[in-house]
Order: C-alpha cells, then sequence, then structure tokens
C-alpha cells in the first residue's frame, strides 16, 4: 500500500529537527516526533526509513508514525512536533443554576426514611424536578466536591 503522506524535510527543516534532537531540552514526546520525522525523511539528506522500522526503533506504535507524519503534510512541523488537541467536548450538564438548584437540595433535609442524601438520590431528584433531563450520580458528585465548603457549611458530610 502506498504512503499516503509522504515526508519531504528541506535543509532548514532537518536543521531545525536534528538541533532539537541534539539539545535535548525540549519534551520527550517532541524529541521523539522529531527522531521519527528525520529518518521518516525521504528527501536527498534523509534516510527514508519505513514506518516498521522506525517504530522498533523508537518504540512507539507504527500508527504513531503514521500521525506525525500525516500531522507534518496537514499542520507544518510545528503541529507534527506537538500533540494534538483535544477536538471533543461536552457541554456540563449543569449550567450555574442547575448547580446552585444542586447544592440548595443537597443542603435541605433528605427525603423520608433516609438519614441523608446519597448521590444516587439526589439524581434522581434533580430529573424529577425538571432541573436536567438526565444525569448522573458522578456528575452530581463532581459538582459537590466543587461546592464543597457551601455543602460542608450547610451540615452535609461530602461524599467524596
Amino acid at each position: 500500500m502506498a504512503k499516503k503522506y509522504i515526508v519531504r524535510l528541506d535543509s532548514y527543516e532537518r536543521g531545525q529537527l536534528e538541533q532539537l534532537v541534539k539539545v535535548g531540552k525540549a519534551a520527550a514526546y517532541k524529541r521523539q516526533h522529531a527522531q521519527i520525522l528525520l529518518k521518516a525523511d525521504i528527501g536527498p539528506e534523509g534516510p527514508g526509513w519505513g514506518d516498521i522500522d522506525i517504530s522498533e526503533a523508537f518504540d512507539v506504535s507504527t500508527r504513531t508514525v503514521e500521525r506525525v507524519r500525516q500531522r507534518l503534510v496537514e499542520g507544518g512541523l510545528e503541529a507534527a512536533l506537538c500533540r494534538a488537541k483535544q477536538e471533543r467536548y461536552r457541554t456540563p450538564r449543569l449550567d450555574g443554576e442547575g448547580e446552585a438548584h444542586l447544592v440548595t437540595l443537597a443542603c435541605s433535609e433528605p427525603p423520608e426514611g433516609y438519614a441523608r442524601w446519597t448521590l444516587r438520590l439526589l439524581a434522581d431528584r434533580l430529573v424529577e424536578l425538571e432541573v436536567v433531563e438526565a444525569i448522573s450520580h458522578e456528575t452530581v458528585r463532581q459538582v459537590l466536591k466543587k461546592h464543597h465548603q457551601t455543602v460542608a457549611k450547610a451540615g452535609m458530610v461530602h461524599p467524596a
């Protein structure tokens, strides 16, 4: 199968990468990515190693080598040396108003038959009151942990 992302470094890029590897002051992953690019270079100065050879030499997966090559071609040298940015972001289940509602609920009297609020009871009550459509007990725990001072002053023992 032909490689889709070919690494051809010019002399300036090659010099930058060699300097990065020689100085050794960069983060380990940057140094490793520089070494991968130097070995993958099929230009006149590069050895043009295959992905399998590179992965064995630097003890990384072949997929890592492929990703570094791809980032070089698509984003340039700086993008290839840095870690990929997280693209996934989830909007929080509870906004400020929802968090306030949760803290108020946690500081209130527990339901009849219970000595204290549990995380699952709080999550279920938030759904019953239609504050949120659905919420896990772990999300409730994280919000209460964030507001630990407020909840502790009200007398609820923090469940984390």
